[in-house]
C-alpha cells in the first residue's frame, strides 16, 4: 500500500473468448498494478445452490500472481442468482411499489435470513480460495449498496422494534413526537402499527428511512466481519460508496450513511463518475474525493471511475491524465477504472472500458500507459497526501431526508425547486472554484472545532445538542455559515416551537417567522441583481447583527438577506436565500478574511490548484487546467517541478514539490 494503485476491473467471466494472457501484457505495459475481480459474479461462482466453481477466480488469480499484479476481491452478494429467486422468491424486496421481479441487480432484500444463509456461504467459500493468495491485498465487501427501498414484513417488524428501543415503549411519546394525532393517524396499540409505506407523515416517513439506512451499516458491518476472520493482518477491507446519481455522480447519498456506514472498514473506498469532454470540471472529482477522505480522514481508493463511459464522455485528449491526477491531488491512494474491457452482451454493452469492444490499443489505453509509467516513477512521492484544511461542510442524511418530505417544491408559478444536495453543491462548487479546499463532517463528528470556519448547507433537522456545539464552537472563536433552512426542526422532523434559527438566534443576532418565493426580488450590494434572490427567501428581522444584504423589493425592503454577527470570540454568518454562484464567491472571500484564511492568488477556476504533504514531509501542489485553453502558471519560490511544465497545456497537469 506504500506504492500508487492503479487499476481496473476486470471480468474473465464475461470475454467473448480466452484472452487473459494477452490482456495481462497490455496491463503490465499501460502500468496497471492491480486489478478488481469476482464481485458481480455469483451465479458463475455458483450455478446450482451449493454446487461451486471457483474456476475462473482461480485463474485470474494464478496469472495475476505471476505477472505481479495485485488483486482486489469483492463479495459477490450484489446480483442474486436464478436458482435463488426461483427456490425463495421472497428474498426479493418488497418496496413500495410492491413485490419485486428478478432481472436487474441489487433488487434483493439485505436483511432476508434466507439470502443471508446464501450469501454468508458464497462468502466464505471465495475468501477459501482467495484470501491466503499473495496476490490479493484486499477485500472490497459488496457493491454500491443500498437498502434498495427494502419494506418488507420482516424489514416493518424491525421497525416496531427500533421506534419501541427509541421510544422506551411509551406510545404516547411518538404520537406526540410524531404528530400523529394529525388526520386519525394516531397508534394506540403497537400491535395496531400500519404498514409505513403508505404514511403521509413526515416525521414517520423520515425515521423509516433512517432505519432502513441502518440496515446498510449492520449489512456492510456483517460482511466484514466475515471477512476479517480470514484476511492477513496486511490486507485491508473496503467498500466503494456512491452518491446520490443525477446522470454522474452528485451528492450525499440519501439512502446511506457513509460515515457510519465506514465503521467497519479499515480503507474508505468510492466510486465517482462525471461528465467529461466540455464538461469537465473536476468538480465532482473534488466532492467525492473530499467525502470520502474525510471519513476516516486518512487517504482513500477510488474504486470506480469511467476510462471512456457513457459514449458522450470518451475524454478529450489530455482528460484521462487530469483525471487521475485530480483524485490523487485529493488524497486518493490511487484510482481503477470501471472497467478494463467493454462488454458485449445484456445491460452495460455501451459503457466503455479502458478498451473498446475490439480489444486493441486505443487512445484512452494510450493514455493509460502515460500515466500508469508516470505513477511508477513517481509513485512514493506522490502517494499518502495528507490534507491540514481550515474549512468544513457538514451534511446531514437526516436534513436531506427531511428536505425530501417538506422541501422546496417546484410550482406551477414558475418556481425551479431546491433540493438538499442543491445547496450542498452550491456551497461547495463555490469554494472549489476559488481554491478553497474543504473537508466534510456530520452531526456526530468529533473534530468540529479544528476548523476555522464550518458551513451548514440546509442542516433543517437537527438535534439541539448539535447546535449546542456549534453555539460553543462560535463562542470560542469559530465563524459558522449557515444558509436558510438550517434549524428549522428537531431530529424528528417535528418543527420548533420558537423563533428561527432554533437556540441560534442569538448566535446570528437575527430572527425570523416568514418565508416566501422570491418574484422580482434582487439583492442588496450585489453587481449580478438577475435574477437576485433564487426560487426561496427567508424574511431576516436582525436584532444584533450587521445586514450585509437585504432585499430589494417595494414590499421585502425591510429584511435582511445576508448578515453578518459577532457572538463570544467568534461570528456567525445567515445566508436567506440562494443567488448566483458568483456573489457567493464574493461573501465567502469576506468570510474567509475574517478566519484568517487566504485563497490563493490570481488563481481561479478553470485553473484549479490543491495541496497536501506527501508521505516524506514535503509539500505537493497540484495544478490542475480544466479548460480548452494554454495556462501559464506563476510557479512560487521554493517550488521545483516533479511532473509536466509551467506552461500548461489545454487539460494539462504540472506537480510541484516544496
Amino acid at each position: 500500500m506504500e506504492k500508487l494503485i492503479y487499476g481496473t476491473a476486470y471480468y474473465d467471466e464475461y470475454m467473448p473468448y480466452d484472452r487473459l494472457a494477452e490482456d495481462v501484457e497490455m496491463m503490465k505495459k499501460a502500468g496497471i498494478n492491480t486489478v478488481r475481480i469476482a464481485e458481480s459474479t455469483w451465479s458463475t461462482c455458483e450455478p446450482q445452490e451449493g454446487v461451486f466453481d471457483f474456476s475462473h477466480v482461480e485463474r485470474v488469480l494464478d496469472a495475476m500472481e505471476e505477472a505481479g499484479i495485485q488483486v482486489i476481491i469483492g463479495t459477490p452478494t450484489y446480483a442474486v442468482p436464478t436458482w435463488m429467486v426461483k427456490a425463495h422468491p421472497d428474498v426479493i424486496a418488497t418496496t413500495k411499489e410492491g413485490q419485486g421481479i428478478y432481472g436487474a441487480r441489487q433488487i434483493m432484500d439485505i436483511t432476508h435470513p434466507v439470502y443471508r444463509f446464501y450469501a454468508e456461504r458464497v462468502i466464505r467459500k471465495l475468501m477459501e480460495v482467495s484470501a491466503h493468495r499473495k496476490c490479493v491485498i484486499g477485500f472490497q465487501v459488496d457493491n454500491e449498496t443500498k437498502y434498495y427501498g427494502t419494506a418488507g414484513k420482516n424489514v416493518q417488524l424491525g421497525f416496531v422494534k427500533y421506534l419501541r428501543e427509541k421510544f422506551k415503549d411509551d406510545l404516547d411519546a411518538m404520537n406526540h413526537e410524531f404528530g400523529l394525532d394529525y388526520w386519525s393517524n394516531r397508534i394506540n396499540a403497537w400491535e395496531d402499527f400500519p404498514d409505513v409505506r403508505g404514511t403521509i407523515n413526515g416525521s414517520l416517513g423520515a425515521e423509516f428511512e433512517k432505519y432502513q439506512r441502518t440496515l446498510v451499516d449492520e449489512f456492510l458491518g456483517w460482511q466484514a466481519d466475515i471477512v476479517s476472520e480470514y484476511k492477513r493482518p496486511e490486507q485491508f477491507i473496503t467498500h466503494n460508496f456512491d452518491f446520490e446519481w443525477r446522470g454522474y455522480s452528485y451528492g450525499v447519498q440519501p439512502d446511506v450513511n457513509h460515515f457510519k456506514a465506514a465503521k467497519k472498514l479499515t480503507l474508505a473506498g468510492v466510486d465517482i463518475y462525471h461528465p467529461t469532454q466540455d464538461d469537465l470540471t473536476g468538480a465532482e472529482i473534488a466532492f467525492g474525493g473530499d467525502m470520502t477522505r474525510s471519513l476516516k480522514n486518512d487517504n482513500y481508493l477510488v474504486l470506480e471511475t469511467e476510462a471512456q463511459g457513457y459514449p458522450g464522455w470518451t475524454p478529450y485528449k489530455g482528460q484521462l491524465r487530469l483525471q487521475a491526477y485530480s483524485h490523487l491531488a485529493s488524497g486518493a491512494k490511487g484510482v481503477m477504472y470501471w472497467h478494463w474491457h467493454s462488454i458485449h452482451n445484456s445491460f452495460e454493452t455501451y459503457w466503455k472500458g479502458v478498451l473498446s469492444h475490439d480489444f486493441k490499443e486505443n487512445a484512452v489505453y494510450k493514455e493509460a500507459e502515460i500515466i500508469g509509467n508516470e505513477w511508477h516513477r513517481y509513485s512514493e512521492k506522490l502517494s499518502g497526501l495528507k490534507k491540514d484544511n481550515k474549512v468544513a461542510i457538514l451534511v446531514s442524511n437526516e436534513a436531506l431526508t427531511a428536505l425530501n418530505w417538506f422541501g422546496i417544491e417546484a410550482t406551477a408559478a414558475g418556481n425551479e425547486g431546491i433540493r438538499y444536495n442543491d445547496v450542498v453543491r452550491w456551497i461547495y462548487d463555490a469554494l472549489y472554484k476559488m481554491n478553497v479546499e474543504c473537508d466534510f463532517i456530520w452531526p456526530e463528528s468529533q473534530n468540529m472545532e479544528q476548523y476555522n470556519v464550518i458551513v451548514l448547507p440546509a442542516l433543517y433537522a437537527v438535534e439541539e445538542n448539535v447546535l449546542d456545539r456549534l453555539k460553543a464552537y462560535v463562542e470560542q472563536g469559530g465563524i459558522l455559515v449557515a444558509t436558510f433552512k438550517t434549524g428549522f426542526a428537531n431530529e424528528n422532523v417535528k418543527v420548533y416551537a420558537d423563533d428561527q434559527p432554533h437556540h441560534m438566534t442569538e448566535v446570528f443576532g437575527m430572527h425570523y417567522q416568514q418565508f416566501t418565493f422570491p418574484k422580482k426580488v434582487t439583492l442588496s450590494g450585489m453587481q449580478d441583481r438577475h435574477p437576485g434572490a433564487k426560487t426561496f427567501m427567508e424574511l431576516l428581522i436582525p436584532d444584533t447583527a450587521n445586514v450585509l444584504s437585504s432585499y430589494e423589493h417595494y414590499n421585502w425592503k425591510d429584511y435582511a438577506a445576508i448578515t453578518e454577527n459577532k457572538y463570544g470570540q467568534g461570528r456567525a454568518y445567515y445566508i436567506g436565500c440562494m443567488f448566483e454562484e458568483a456573489e457567493l464567491q464574493k461573501l465567502f472571500r469576506h468570510i474567509l478574511e475574517q478566519a484568517g484564511i487566504s485563497c490563493e492568488e490570481n488563481a481561479v477556476f478553470p485553473l484549479i490548484i490543491r495541496r497536501g504533504t506527501n508521505a516524506e514531509g514535503k509539500e505537493l501542489a497540484f495544478y490542475l487546467n480544466y479548460s480548452e485553453n494554454k495556462t501559464e502558471l506563476a510557479i512560487s519560490e521554493g517550488e521545483e517541478i516533479l511532473i509536466g511544465q509551467s506552461k500548461l497545456e489545454p487539460w494539462g497537469v504540472c506537480v510541484t514539490e516544496k
